[in-house]
């Protein structure tokens, strides 16, 4: 079981309001951005999320933990995954060819990050400090 930090008073506000979403908002916002949370299950304690995604791909999975995580009033977020996902969490200043060149050791693998975060990421230059981004192992 893994366990993800996220930056609680950052990221997307559902419903205008600073406290934690509850589990059928966040699910609402997993549909709204179109991912495939069939058989997804999503609860809440507090400003904790478990995401119980039996059933979905390993990169899902990790959209998923994105989707919900990246919401103002989310600290942490816990699920099953099979591989260790790497992610990163944008510091002032940081630009995704910046963070491909750290994380993936060339700036021009940027656009694998950006594929890699979409639906949730609309441009490539649309980050924001305290996000939360999806690193592919693959690329």
């Amino acid at each position: 079981m893994g366990l993800w930090s996220f930056m609680k008073d950052s990221g997307k506000k559902l419903f205008g309001g600073d406290d934690a979403p509850d589990a059928d908002a966040l699910k609402k916002e997993v549909a709204d951005l179109g991912l495939d949370a069939e058989g997804v299950d999503i609860e809440v304690e507090g400003d904790k999320v478990k995401v119980n995604a039996a059933g979905v791909t390993q990169s899902m999975k990790e959209k998923i933990i994105l989707a919900v995580g990246n919401v103002a009033g989310v600290a942490t977020v816990e699920a099953e995954v099979e591989d260790e996902a790497v992610f990163h969490t944008v510091e002032k200043g940081d630009t995704l060819s910046a963070i491909a060149l750290k994380t993936m050791g060339s700036a021009n693998k940027y656009h694998a990050i950006f594929e890699a975060n979409k639906p949730m990421l609309s441009h490539p230059d649309k980050i924001y400090p305290g996000q939360v981004l999806r690193i592919p192992q693959e690329a």
